[in-house]
């Protein structure tokens, strides 16, 4: 490969100059305090966590919607109905860390105090890295369960043994409490591979994984660019028919059963539906009985002989603390075209290169 050929090299940044940068491009799009550091925050925790499709990637295309009014900054969530154990919540076109982060909050304070608590979410912009809203809740020592999906606005996959989209990608996250430990956090997608990280292998010009995406005519491929084409590619359920399943059960559950509806043709802008289920495990069995047989468990399970010499057994959520502290330490690498995307959108909201210089030096 002649050198004029080779990419250009990724740019590392450190965490708090990139939440910093982060933080004011939205600040300009028009979220004031303290939303403006909140999406900065959950965007850049994305990035050390390793789930770059998730994280500053978003950027530019969260403040195209913020343009487009297809989000809306500062919004408050709407309580729709209440009760003991129930919560419906209308996000009213917010932003989805700042309105995510405000529904656990409640739905966190409800499991407190009456031991479980079913939240249901509609209206919310994009929900960004699902496995935020299980680790909120494993914080605070409670279990959660949730399920994610996309109105008509993020079609993306195809169903098992079909070829054009009509589904959105469905995560599905579950987290634990751990005591003394990280808490275990499970945050899959239903399908084979998040569009996030096809954005990402095609900013990078790599591939995808084989068996991920198929083109408009069904033919697999792992070219991202296809997945991009007009027509375009098709994103297929993991696992075959196991994945379509759960997705399936997802769009019914977050979309039909919030309210939030499920994924059509044709709709005005990205809402995400959440149905989340929130546990206090010590109404259950006890505190510290639950605590001591998570860890019996987490031990048991770990001392599994491995099938490499020298090999490790990780618990879910392991991996993604472990990137996250190489990250802390090294910096978080930011490939050339999505470091682009994030100066051109600064210049759009008029915040000059002298500026971004100054928290970051080149």
């Amino acid at each position: 490969m002649s050198s004029e050929s080779r990419p250009a090299p990724p740019l590392k940044v450190h965490y708090s100059a990139l939440k910093e940068v982060v933080r004011r491009i939205f600040e300009k799009a028009g979220s004031k305090p303290p939303e403006d550091e909140r999406i900065a925050h959950y965007l850049v925790e994305a990035n050390l966590a390793g789930h770059d499709s998730h994280g500053v990637i978003r950027v530019a295309s969260y403040v195209e919607f913020l343009r487009k009014g297809l989000v809306l900054p500062n919004r408050s969530l709407q309580v729709v109905l209440e009760t003991e154990a129930l919560l419906v919540l209308d996000g009213q076109i917010g932003l989805g860390q700042t309105i995510g982060e405000a529904a656990m909050r409640l739905g966190i304070a409800k499991a407190r105090q009456h031991g479980v608590a079913v939240l249901a979410l509609r209206n919310c912009g994009h929900l960004g890295r699902i496995g935020d809203w299980p680790l909120q809740a494993a914080r605070a020592g409670m279990i959660s369960l949730h399920f994610v999906n996309t109105s008509g606005y993020g079609l993306l996959v195809a169903p098992f043994g079909g070829i054009d989209r009509r589904l959105s990608a469905n995560p599905i996250s579950v987290g634990v409490p751990v005591e003394g430990g990280q808490p275990i956090v499970l945050d899959i997608s239903t399908c084979a591979i998040a569009e996030g990280k096809i954005k990402v292998a095609f900013n990078k010009g790599d591939r995808v994984p084989t068996g991920s995406i198929v083109d408009s005519e069904g033919r697999p491929t792992d070219d991202p660019r296809v997945f991009y084409a007009d027509p375009p590619g098709s994103i297929l359920p993991f696992g075959g028919h196991k994945g379509f399943g759960l997705s399936v059960i997802t769009e019914l559950l977050a979309g039909a059963l919030t309210g939030s509806g499920t994924s059509s043709p044709g709709a005005p802008r990205l809402f995400n539906g959440m149905l989340a289920i929130i546990l206090d495990p010590g109404r259950f069995v006890g505190a510290p009985e639950f605590a001591a047989e998570v860890r019996r468990f987490v031990d048991f399970v770990k001392s599994s002989r491995t099938v490499l010499p020298g090999g490790e057994i990780l618990m879910p959520g392991e991996l993604e603390e472990r990137t996250r502290k190489l990250r802390l330490r090294d910096g978080i690498e930011i490939d050339p075209t999505t470091w682009q995307q994030i100066l051109g959108t600064c210049k759009a909201l008029g915040i000059g290169e002298e500026e971004i210089a100054q928290i970051v030096p080149a």
